[in-house]
């Protein structure tokens, strides 16, 4: 009698299970899609407002928020919401380009070094441990300073400093691969490395890849910021967030909060999006967790 309780009540504790992961997974990926279409509408919306950031309005200055501003404005009487917006939008490209450039470095660092092995994999992981243990940003106010500073400096340097990270995780993904039986008897049938790591090996880390791209944004528009904060960075001219920072840094002490308060609490809002982004993509393409 108890055995035929117990079964339906299993099969139903399996159903409510499944259906339970299913429904996790629909609202993960209608999160995503919310969040994607978010920051689009930001970057397509924000990159036509930069005329509009700079424009002056004597006769408005140093409005506290209002309906009318809701960000206020500051001392040439310009709206801090369309600056804030428009420096939103650069810095989501520049972080992109960046955050691009460097996941790609560190996907053929770790292919490289895994498949090939031997005396590339030590050089490799020589330079890995090297950019690990310096000074992360004294290494990208350098670069930065280096590469003459402007948007070419800021991509430069936050992609030559953000890559041994992923490019440490790619290649102990690559070695677990490659201890796999269909890896060897694609080898002992005369496939070369680089063939296997294209067809085996690349298939298999890409999800690392592509949850490594977005992790590293949040990284990427940070330190953009503050490179461009320090006056390295971006123009004075563009309405970043970096330089509506340290333009307001010079106006706090008068009274006016606004002026760095809510330029940095959306900044801090825009990485944060980027961090439970990454942390979705993760759960829905790692195969331990997509069943959870």
């Amino acid at each position: 009698m108890n055995l035929e309780v117990s079964r339906p009540t299993k099969l139903w504790f399996r159903l409510s299970q499944a259906r339970e992961r299913v429904f996790n997974r629909r609202r993960q990926t209608l999160f995503l899609i919310v969040l994607c279409l978010l920051c689009l509408g930001i970057i397509l919306a924000g990159s036509g407002q930069a005329a509009i950031a700079n424009q002056t309005n004597l006769s408005g200055r140093n409005q506290a928020p209002s309906w009318s501003h809701p960000f206020g404005t500051d001392w040439l009487g310009r709206d801090m919401l369309i600056r804030t917006w428009s420096g939103l939008s650069l810095s989501l490209r520049v972080g992109f380009l960046a955050a691009l450039f460097s996941s790609i470095i560190g996907l053929v660092v770790g292919l490289v070094a895994a498949t090939l092995g031997g005396k590339v994999d030590a050089f490799f992981s020589w330079w890995i441990d090297v950019f690990l243990s310096l000074p992360h940003m004294v290494v990208l106010i350098l670069l930065a300073f280096v590469s003459g500073g402007g948007l070419t400096g800021v991509v430069i340097s936050v992609a030559l400093t953000h890559w041994p990270s992923l490019a440490r995780v790619i290649r102990a993904e690559v070695y677990q691969v490659r201890s796999a039986d269909y890896v060897r008897l694609s080898a002992k049938l005369g496939r070369s490395p680089f063939w296997i790591a294209r067809h085996h090996v690349l298939p298999h880390v890409f999800p690392q890849f592509l949850v490594g791209l977005i992790l590293l944004f949040p990284h990427a528009i940070l330190h953009e910021a503050g490179i461009t904060f320090i006056g390295i960075g971006l123009s004075p001219h563009q309405p970043a967030i970096g330089i509506i920072l340290a333009e307001s840094m010079r106006h706090l002490s008068t009274g006016y909060w606004w002026l760095a308060a809510l330029p940095g609490a959306a900044l801090l809002a825009m990485v944060k999006v980027f961090d439970i982004l990454g942390e979705n993509v993760r759960a829905l393409l790692d195969p331990r967790t997509a069943q959870e």
